[in-house]
Protein backbone atom coordinates (compact mmCIF):
# COMPACT_ATOMS: atom_id res chain seq x y z
CA UNK A 1 0.00 0.00 0.00
CA UNK A 2 0.97 3.52 -0.71
CA UNK A 3 -0.37 6.34 1.21
CA UNK A 4 -0.10 10.05 -0.46
CA UNK A 5 -0.66 13.04 1.43
CA UNK A 6 -0.68 16.86 -0.12
CA UNK A 7 0.15 20.09 0.69
CA UNK A 8 1.05 23.44 -0.68
CA UNK A 9 -3.02 24.62 -1.34
CA UNK A 10 -4.05 27.71 -0.14
CA UNK A 11 -5.50 30.89 -1.37
CA UNK A 12 -3.30 32.86 -4.37
CA UNK A 13 -3.94 36.13 -6.57
CA UNK A 14 -3.99 35.54 -10.33
CA UNK A 15 -0.64 35.51 -11.72
CA UNK A 16 0.76 34.04 -8.93
CA UNK A 17 2.45 30.94 -7.51
CA UNK A 18 2.30 27.93 -5.33
CA UNK A 19 4.09 24.81 -5.39
CA UNK A 20 2.15 21.54 -4.36
CA UNK A 21 3.75 18.70 -2.53
CA UNK A 22 2.82 14.94 -2.43
CA UNK A 23 4.32 13.19 0.50
CA UNK A 24 4.23 8.79 -0.10
CA UNK A 25 4.33 6.62 2.88
CA UNK A 26 4.35 3.01 3.17
CA UNK A 27 6.73 2.11 -0.18
CA UNK A 28 9.39 3.78 -1.98
CA UNK A 29 8.00 6.32 -4.51
CA UNK A 30 10.76 5.26 -7.26
CA UNK A 31 8.58 2.49 -7.84
CA UNK A 32 6.34 4.66 -9.11
CA UNK A 33 5.10 6.94 -11.58
CA UNK A 34 3.08 9.78 -10.57
CA UNK A 35 0.20 12.29 -12.00
CA UNK A 36 -1.38 15.02 -10.65
CA UNK A 37 -5.01 15.81 -11.67
CA UNK A 38 -7.56 18.63 -10.26
CA UNK A 39 -11.31 18.71 -9.88
CA UNK A 40 -13.22 21.97 -9.99
CA UNK A 41 -16.46 22.61 -8.25
CA UNK A 42 -19.55 20.91 -10.40
CA UNK A 43 -16.70 19.61 -12.67
CA UNK A 44 -14.99 16.38 -13.61
CA UNK A 45 -11.63 15.09 -12.06
CA UNK A 46 -9.06 16.16 -15.27
CA UNK A 47 -5.54 15.46 -15.92
CA UNK A 48 -3.10 17.66 -14.64
CA UNK A 49 0.31 16.65 -15.12
CA UNK A 50 2.19 12.85 -14.89
CA UNK A 51 5.78 11.78 -14.49
CA UNK A 52 7.51 8.95 -14.83
CA UNK A 53 9.43 6.40 -11.91
CA UNK A 54 12.91 8.53 -13.45
CA UNK A 55 11.40 11.79 -13.66
CA UNK A 56 12.85 11.73 -17.13
CA UNK A 57 9.35 11.54 -18.90
CA UNK A 58 7.25 14.49 -18.21
CA UNK A 59 3.64 15.08 -19.39
CA UNK A 60 0.92 18.26 -19.26
CA UNK A 61 -2.74 19.18 -20.15
CA UNK A 62 -2.41 21.76 -22.80
CA UNK A 63 -4.40 24.18 -20.41
CA UNK A 64 -1.30 24.20 -18.24
CA UNK A 65 1.65 23.65 -20.75
CA UNK A 66 4.39 26.63 -19.83
CA UNK A 67 3.15 27.31 -16.52
CA UNK A 68 3.15 24.13 -14.56
CA UNK A 69 5.87 21.33 -13.78
CA UNK A 70 5.85 18.65 -12.23
CA UNK A 71 8.94 17.13 -10.37
CA UNK A 72 10.06 14.01 -8.33
CA UNK A 73 12.31 13.54 -5.39
CA UNK A 74 12.89 9.62 -5.22
CA UNK A 75 15.13 10.21 -2.13
CA UNK A 76 12.60 12.03 -0.16
CA UNK A 77 9.74 10.39 -1.32
CA UNK A 78 7.83 13.66 -2.95
CA UNK A 79 6.07 14.85 -6.27
CA UNK A 80 6.04 18.27 -6.60
CA UNK A 81 3.89 20.48 -8.84
CA UNK A 82 5.07 24.24 -9.50
CA UNK A 83 2.46 26.27 -10.66
CA UNK A 84 2.98 29.20 -12.04
CA UNK A 85 0.67 32.40 -13.47
CA UNK A 86 -2.32 31.22 -11.84
CA UNK A 87 -5.81 31.62 -13.18
CA UNK A 88 -9.18 31.64 -11.61
CA UNK A 89 -10.10 28.84 -13.68
CA UNK A 90 -7.59 26.52 -11.95
CA UNK A 91 -9.39 27.00 -8.48
CA UNK A 92 -9.63 23.54 -7.86
CA UNK A 93 -8.97 20.34 -5.36
CA UNK A 94 -5.29 18.82 -6.59
CA UNK A 95 -4.76 15.36 -6.21
CA UNK A 96 -1.40 13.03 -6.79
CA UNK A 97 -1.70 9.57 -7.61
CA UNK A 98 0.63 6.66 -8.03
CA UNK A 99 0.54 4.00 -10.56
CA UNK A 100 2.73 2.29 -13.33
CA UNK A 101 2.12 4.38 -16.29
CA UNK A 102 2.60 8.25 -16.25
CA UNK A 103 -0.72 8.50 -18.13
CA UNK A 104 -3.50 10.78 -17.84
CA UNK A 105 -6.07 8.52 -17.61
CA UNK A 106 -7.26 7.92 -14.02
CA UNK A 107 -7.57 4.81 -13.54
CA UNK A 108 -4.09 3.88 -14.42
CA UNK A 109 -3.26 4.61 -11.01
CA UNK A 110 -4.06 2.66 -8.14
CA UNK A 111 -3.10 4.99 -5.13
CA UNK A 112 -4.49 8.33 -4.28
CA UNK A 113 -4.18 11.41 -2.21
CA UNK A 114 -7.15 12.72 -0.57
CA UNK A 115 -6.35 16.08 -2.14
CA UNK A 116 -5.53 19.80 -1.56
CA UNK A 117 -7.58 23.07 -2.36
CA UNK A 118 -6.46 25.69 -4.79
CA UNK A 119 -8.40 29.18 -5.23
CA UNK A 120 -7.00 31.70 -7.45
CA UNK A 121 -8.83 34.97 -6.73
CA UNK A 122 -9.10 37.45 -9.41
Amino acid sequence: QVQLVESGGGLVQAEGSLRLACAASGRNLSSYAMGWFRQAPGKEREFVAAINWRGGLKYYADSVKGRFTISRDNAKNTVYLQMNSLKPDNTAAYYCAAGHTPTQIEGSYDYWGQGTQVTVSS
